[in-house]
């Protein structure tokens, strides 16, 4: 597509203008100086880079040569220019004569009139022409240009010359342009609406792409509004949360303060009650007469005794541990989940607490355990973990005999303790919290060999177990009348519920208590179990 009177390129009048595939129209000359884009050691260039549409379009086997020639972008430049006098070349064009299709001045058509030859020719206005242009003008074959392209090759597709049908579209189907540029034309137009078509479409598109973009813009200003909305809610709600640590730290300070002046204002009034009774008794042991000694003797020695037996603590009651977690939860602040809390539990060894069904007992070879449960110097749940805990469990017989115990820190102030011990025998279980023994520490534990498994059935009685076999016997000892060696109901030895055929255990799930038996009980015992 032209682009206007003058070469996008050189910005120059048209020099032979060549339409590209992507219909711009270039000179001839711009054409041949762009850098090309085929392959190194070719002849002919593939395809070179549109300057205007920077697309990359191909170019004929002959080169820029074979290029379609831009017709309309020449007849667009001579328009545009100021025409001259295609006969004199000095005037202006004015008119154009219809039948040479020559540009004449106001003086040369006058003459074109009056000439026998070329009296009898149609000339009109030059601006009554479409565009100014050069249209109806005669268009010359390149390749023979004395001879006008009036013929237009079918096989082809293009327009040719007399000579060109002669020569090397010889053989090819051919008819006057006239003749074609209605089928051509219409099928050009068909294009053309399809076009049109698609490029309202694509119109639609951009409209829609630039709505997009202005509602994206839009919806990013308004998240960008609730960001900073959120942003300074939250700092709005740290800047809380931290003033509330401040007082809090505040208050905290002020609480120990007050505790320990309590305490040294105790704590100095005994000593100066304590000082003050030590001088007068030694006043009195050592100026005192024996009788003045033995007079005030009651009341010394009831003020000294009185001052010996009261309460004193030999530490300050408070302590300087007080301690910021940042990954603490601290709860909801202005709507906002905030972090960061004061620790100022303290753990206190004596008030942690051992907790288990198993405390005390355990078996060979089994997993067993218990649970710590560490809490402050107020008696609460310390509520998280990280303690030094160590638990020690040895052999009270074998020295050399220890057990190496898994602690599990549940973060929440309770440790789950678990072992395996692989002696049976009396154990001891020291566990410690920060080096000190904790509530009920040291506890003996009692380890017991593996659980003995029961080798006989358990069953109501001997007699129905057996189906009534006078060999079969039961370890409850019950005896029946005529021969039969095992129990039977309401006979003599019969526990009086169902119980277990190889030690009398009347609790199903237990340990077998049965010794090694005999031969003989033992055969009974697997002939009554096999039945």
């Amino acid at each position: 597509m032209s682009s206007g009177p003058r070469c996008p390129v050189c910005h120059q009048p048209w020099v032979s203008p060549r339409l590209l595939p992507c219909l711009h129209s270039l000179c001839a000359p711009c054409l041949r100086r762009l850098g090309t884009l085929g392959e190194p050691g070719r002849a002919v260039a593939r395809s070179v880079l549109c300057p205007v549409c920077d697309a990359e379009v191909a170019l004929p086997p002959g080169g820029v040569g074979q290029l379609t020639p831009d017709y309309l972008a020449l007849s667009r430049g001579g328009a545009a220019a100021a025409a001259g006098c295609d006969l004199c070349a000095d005037g202006a064009a004015a008119r154009r004569c219809l039948t040479c299709g020559a540009d004449l001045c106001l003086f040369c058509c006058q003459a074109h009139r009056r000439q026998k030859k070329t009296a009898s020719h149609a000339v009109t206005e030059l601006e009554n022409i479409k565009d100014c242009s050069q249209a109806g003008k005669p268009l010359f074959c390149p390749t023979h240009p004395t001879e006008e392209l009036r013929l237009f090759c079918e096989q082809c597709d293009q327009p040719v010359c007399q000579d060109c049908v002669l020569d090397r579209h010889r053989q090819h189907p051919y008819d006057f342009t006239s003749n074609v540029i209605h089928r051509h034309g219409d099928a050009l137009r068909e294009l053309l609406k399809t076009t049109q078509q698609h490029t309202g479409t694509l119109e639609t598109v951009m409209s829609q792409i630039d709505d997009m973009g202005s509602a994206v813009c839009s919806r990013a200003e308004a998240v960008a509004t609730e960001i900073s909305l959120f942003a300074s809610g939250y700092v709005k709600a740290i800047e809380e949360h931290r003033d509330q640590l401040l007082k809090q730290l505040r208050d905290l300070k002020v609480q120990k303060e007050n505790l320990l002046h309590l305490q040294k204002a105790q704590v100095q009034q005994l000593l100066l009650d304590m000082r003050t009774g030590v001088e007068f008794t030694e006043r009195l042991l050592t100026s005192g007469s024996d009788l003045e000694i033995l007079i005030t003797k009651g009341v010394v020695a009831s003020r000294l005794a009185k001052l010996n037996s009261v309460a004193y603590n030999t530490h300050p009651t408070v302590d300087d541990r007080i301690q910021f977690s940042p990954q603490e939860r601290a709860g909801q602040c202005c709507g906002y989940e905030v972090f960061g809390a004061i620790l100022n539990k303290v753990i206190d060894p004596a008030r942690c607490t051992l907790h288990g069904e198993d405390l005390h007992s355990a078996r060979q070879n089994q997993l067993t355990g218990f649970t710590l449960l560490c809490n402050d110097t107020t008696g609460k749940q310390m509520g998280r973990g990280g303690e030094a805990v160590q638990i020690i469990i040895t052999h009270k017989e074998k020295r050399d005999c220890s057990v190496k115990p898994t602690v599990c820190d549940n973060g929440d102030g309770t440790y789950h303790v678990s072992y395996s011990p692989e002696e049976p025998g009396l154990y001891a279980v020291c566990v410690y919290v920060k080096g000190q023994h904790v509530q009920g520490s040291p506890f003996t534990l009692m380890v017991k060999s593996k659980f003995r498994e029961h080798r006989g059935v358990f069953h109501c009685c001997a007699f129905c177990s057996s189906g009534g076999q006078k060999a079969a016997r039961c370890a409850c000892g019950g005896t029946m009348p005529g021969g039969y060696q095992g129990c039977g109901h309401g006979h003599k030895g019969h526990p009086g519920c169902p119980h277990w055929s190889c030690c009398g255990q009347v609790k199903e799930s237990s340990e077998c208590l049965g010794g090694p038996p005999s031969d003989n009980l033992q055969r009974s015992s697997l002939r009554t179990v096999v039945l």
